[in-house]
């Protein structure tokens, strides 16, 4: 069966050579080959008539050469001609293509290519590379050959810095392809092949093109290394056109100590409003807003780093956060790939598509398993995934290749066969192949020229980047330009076959695919496995025909691993299910049991990720997006909470910002979506990130993350936040934003004021020895935060609660004046707001026994503060009395008479002063009076005893009248003892050991042994003015 496939195909070969990209032939003079219109060398029309043989002298038993082989079969008559390279997706369009107007070459597999878009100048107008030195300007000098299109690659490409650097030297548009994301009902069986070629995007992958390449290779713990653009060669090809968009801000963030963090911060303020936008209904749209952000500051941090003078210690933090950027873009274009698919999956009924149709070509078999088969068509998906980072590192390097001329296939080699021929040639006589079909080298086992071997070797390598990247129509271009037509007919035998026509109709339709699919993939298999190819050679028909192990050596890094698991898993399950409903069991024993049995599943996938021998896949496989990413793709909600847990657990200050902004939103995600996360977990790591945003005074953005928290949570996480803000202006606002994210706003003013007043609690204790204390900074503190509850009007009676906890505090501290601003912190209609209140709620009863026994305290302190103000003020008006001018005794005349005008003046102003001094005495007595003698029970004394329990409220206030109930006692004594009332004086024993008002009960035994030895003095004062101890008059 092998040998006559292989015949057939080498039999279809020698009677159409149009498909290994030659056109009509003509003999070279004096030798056995000729030169094709496009100027390769084929054999010459003597071979052809000796036998078809004669094209490649193989024996006939064996099998065709590999590269002859892969060429794809003559298709039936009806098949119409497709768009060249049509491997990539047919909903999106490559940059390349078309962008200069040019029309796009056609191709149909099997009948060569037409000549409408090829160059169809004969050999004797074709230039020769020594020829191209003389007439070609701008070319470098060289006398063996001219520069070929491919070295064109190097600054591009071949010499791009590999995933271990930095930066990528291919610049890009930065503007997204407009892709529309379809849902899998979208997915029509026309569009299914161009999931399964490398070419294939999904359309719920997005391409979104970047500046740069790929920064893998720098973790986000590499803060320190230096980085600029001679060290690491990056930018090289830039276009500067989109560069003064924004020069004047970056010439500003080039002088910020951190610029990549001061041209990002702009982030976290944009996700917020992002979310605030949209509704659970659009949650897509809002994820690919979340990558549109990044990718925006991913272009603004490069633009910031390309601008950077070299050595620059800032800007290695500024890389290291461009390269986290980009690995948020690409996770959540993962995440919602992915999940757009897993929600419509859940939504649809999966059985209705397992339909299996004996006749069905291998296309609709193919397009039934996406339809039915999640594990394939996310599979797929993340292949796309990989695909599409891939072609933002690569760019469109398709432009600067433009301006050289069409290259002949390995054209140095030609030269040096043609110039041998020549009687004059005094050259090298190193042994060179004879024929120049694609199979020479191998079958000669003969060189080529060196020149030509390096080119051949870059661009191998190119044509796999541009396959790793999903771009098969450009490499596909890339052959044809190259000289290489035959390869790009290798590249195109993945289609699968369907041919519409087979159920009738009454039009022919064009058929689709390779009808020898199978002897292609075999001969793509057998290739790969050829030690003798280039290694990249072999990688392409490895990725080609799902040959894991040959794979796997050019992959070196995370994504690029990966991409090669999951290309073989979706190749190897959708060929199970083509060899089940469609293939017959002959044709299964060409490729290998171990490759067409494999049990693949994602979790399988990792787990040999995790046993690979690659130090740096390794390294890579630990990074957190990479982690990250790796749970999504499993669907593994739970695994990723449990990580998440380790990294908060481990060290959470060292997390980048961004990192923690990324895991906030992707939590905030799964629970728009309804998904069940640890909630543990989430609400630690919102915490963590308010906890980050609160140092970093992104104070407009922390109540609706605040919000997500639990309520009790939520009222202790903004109350700590609050406690920090002094502006009055700046406290109105965060209770504004509190209020409209949902907040309770109430409870949370309460415990800030709570917070704030049990800091520093000390025990209340007897001051009767202390001097009053100044107002501490501490204490400011306490005074201030009364300010939250006045904000609002409802919150009087709670404004009025926490101010006497606090004024109780200073009052016991002898701070007078820290408990007098407590005091005026309090509006003065504050109690008529309380009752206004109570009104408008359309309460008939009386108010509730708390807000009336606080009303009852507000005004038991302000009678006290009163009362030791007006002291205050007689005190120092008594020791301020005039002094009695005073004269000498030897005075003169003149001294006399100035001292007359003194005592006038002394008189007058005694005069006065004794007057205000009455006047004070009086209000100082009555205000003493009315603490001491407060009314309704007394100072500090609950009237209503129906209120909620407050042991420590009780005692304080019990304490408050045993530390300034007497000093008020002796106060007044003072006042009254110091203006001569002494009668009075002793009245205040009858005062203190009166049964109303008990006021003895408050008075420890060594204060009432003071208070007697007061009233002691003043009846000795009595004494002297002739009345008995009690101030009345002697009976003689």
């Amino acid at each position: 069966m092998e040998g006559m496939q292989s015949a057939f195909e080498l039999c279809r070969l020698m009677r159409d050579p149009t498909a290994l990209g030659l056109t009509e032939a003509q003999p070279l003079a004096g030798g056995s080959h000729c030169l094709s219109r496009r100027g390769q060398l084929c054999p010459s029309p003597a071979h052809r008539h000796r036998g078809r043989a004669a094209f490649s002298p193989f024996p006939a038993h064996r099998h065709p050469p590999f590269r002859t082989a892969l060429a794809l079969p003559e298709r039936p008559m009806r098949t119409a001609t497709a768009p060249f390279g049509a491997g990539g997706s047919s909903r999106m369009s490559f940059r390349a293509a078309g962008r200069r107007g040019r029309r796009r070459e056609l191709w149909s597999p099997g009948l060569g290519e037409p000549g409408a878009a090829m160059d169809r100048n004969g050999f004797e107008d074709r230039l020769l590379p020594r020829d191209a030195l003389m007439v070609r300007p701008g070319r470098k000098q060289s006398s063996q050959k001219r520069v070929s299109v491919l070295a064109s690659l190097d600054d591009s490409i071949g010499n791009m810095a590999p995933r271990g650097q930095w930066l990528s030297r291919t610049p890009s548009s930065l503007h997204r392809q407009p892709v529309t994301a379809l849902t899998r009902s979208f997915m029509k069986p026309s569009d299914m092949s161009s999931l399964l070629g490398t070419g294939g995007q999904s359309p719920l992958i997005p391409h979104s093109p970047g500046l740069f390449g790929n920064l893998s290779g720098l973790d986000e713990s590499s803060w320190t290394i230096a980085l600029s653009p001679q060290q690491t060669g990056m930018f090289a090809n830039l276009d500067m056109s989109n560069m003064t968009d924004s020069v004047t801000m970056s010439a500003v963030l080039l002088r910020e100590d951190d610029p990549g963090e001061a041209a990002t911060m702009s982030m976290y303020s944009d996700f917020l409003h992002s979310f605030l936008k949209h509704t659970s209904t659009t949650i897509f749209d809002l994820v690919d807003e979340y990558e549109s952000i990044c990718s925006s500051q991913v272009n603004i941090l490069g633009k910031i780093v390309y601008r950077a003078a070299p050595g620059q210690q800032k800007f290695s933090k500024t890389a290291s956060v461009l390269w986290l950027l980009k690995q948020e873009m690409v996770t959540w274009r993962l995440l919602s790939s992915l999940y757009r698919d897993r929600i419509q999956s859940a939504l649809e009924d999966e059985t209705a598509f397992d339909i299996t149709v004996l006749t069905a070509s291998e296309k609709t078999n193919v397009d039934n398993l996406f339809q039915k088969d999640s594990l394939v068509r996310q599979s797929q998906l993340v292949v796309d995934w990989l695909e599409s980072i891939s072609k933002d590192e690569i760019g469109d390097f398709s432009d600067n290749i433009e301006f050289y001329a069409k290259s002949v296939y390995w054209e140095n080699t030609l030269h040096t066969l043609k110039q041998r021929q020549l009687s004059t040639y005094i050259g090298s006589s190193r042994a060179l192949v004879t024929e120049l079909d694609p199979d020479a080298p191998i079958r000669q086992k003969l060189p080529l020229d060196d020149l030509d071997r390096e080119d051949d070797a870059r661009l191998l390598k190119y044509l796999f980047t541009l396959i790793r990247a999903g771009m098969t129509d450009e490499a596909q271009r890339l052959c044809k330009r190259c000289g290489q037509a035959w390869r790009a007919a290798t590249l195109e035998g993945w289609k699968l076959y369907h041919d519409p026509n087979i159920n009738g109709g009454e039009e022919l339709e064009p058929v689709q695919g390779n009808p020898y699919r199978c002897i292609w993939k075999i001969s793509c298999w057998r290739m790969a496995e050829e030690e003798q190819f280039n290694r990249y050679e072999r990688a392409i028909y490895a990725a080609l025909s799902g040959n894991l192990k040959q794979l796997l050596p050019v992959c070196d890094t995370w994504e690029d691993t990966v991409w090669a698991y999951f290309r073989v898993m979706v190749d190897t399950l959708v060929e199970q299910e083509i060899r089940t409903s469609v293939v017959t069991a002959e044709e299964m024993e060409e490729l290998p049991r171990d490759y067409l049995e494999m049990n693949w599943t994602s979790e399988k996938v990792f787990e040999e990720l995790q046993a690979t021998d690659k130090k740096r896949v390794i390294e890579e496989n630990q990074e957190h997006y990479h982690v990250i990413q790796k749970f999504i793709i499993l669907g593994d909600v739970d695994g990723l909470m449990e990580e998440l847990s380790r990294w908060l657990s481990k060290d959470r200050s060292v997390l980048p910002g961004h990192l923690l902004r990324f895991m906030t939103h992707l939590i905030l995600f799964f629970r728009t979506l309804g998904m069940q996360t640890k909630e543990e977990v989430s609400v630690e790591v919102l915490k963590t990130y308010i906890q980050r945003m609160i140092s970093e005074k992104l104070t407009d953005l922390i109540a609706f993350y605040v919000s997500h928290l639990p309520a009790e949570l939520a009222v202790a996480q903004y109350a700590l936040f609050l406690e920090d803000i002094t502006d009055s202006d700046q406290r109105h606002h965060c209770l504004e934003l509190a209020k409209d994210a949902g907040l309770d706003v109430a409870t949370i003013t309460k415990t800030v004021v709570e917070n704030i007043r049990k800091k520093d609690a000390g025990e209340f204790s007897h001051h009767d020895h202390m001097l009053d204390t100044g107002t501490t900074e501490a204490d400011r503190l306490k005074i201030d935060v009364i300010d939250w509850l006045v904000f609002d009007p409802a919150q009087r009676a709670e404004a009025l609660k926490q101010s006497n906890a606090i004024m109780r505090k200073f009052l016991a501290s002898k701070k007078h004046e820290a408990a007098k601003d407590v005091f005026v912190k309090i509006p003065q209609d504050s109690i008529a707001e309380i009752y206004n209140q109570w009104e408008e709620q359309g309460m008939d009863t009386p108010l509730p026994a708390e807000d009336d026994n606080a009303i009852r305290e507000h005004l038991c302190i302000r009678a006290y503060l009163e009362a030791h103000e007006t002291f205050n003020e007689w005190f120092k008006h008594m020791n301020s009395a005039p002094q009695k001018p005073s004269l000498l005794p030897q005075a003169n005349f003149t001294e006399k008479v100035a001292h007359e005008h003194k005592e006038k003046k002394y008189e007058m102003d005694y005069g006065i002063w004794k007057g205000l001094l009455d006047a004070l005495t009086a209000d100082v007595k009555e205000k003493m009076y009315n603490v001491l003698l407060f009314v309704d029970g007394g100072w500090m004394v609950d009237v209503r005893e129906d209120a909620e329990d407050d042991p420590e409220r009780i005692h304080q206030m019990v304490l408050l009248r045993k530390l300034c109930l007497p000093m008020m006692c002796f106060l007044l004594h003072t006042v009254l003892h110091s203006t001569g009332q002494y009668q009075e004086c002793l009245r205040l024993a009858d005062m203190v050991a009166s049964e109303r008002h008990k006021l003895y009960t408050v008075f420890s035994k060594d204060e009432l042994r003071k208070l007697l030895l007061k009233l002691r003095e003043s009846s000795l004062m009595l004494l002297d003015q002739d009345l008995d101890p009690l101030g009345y008059e002697n009976q003689a």
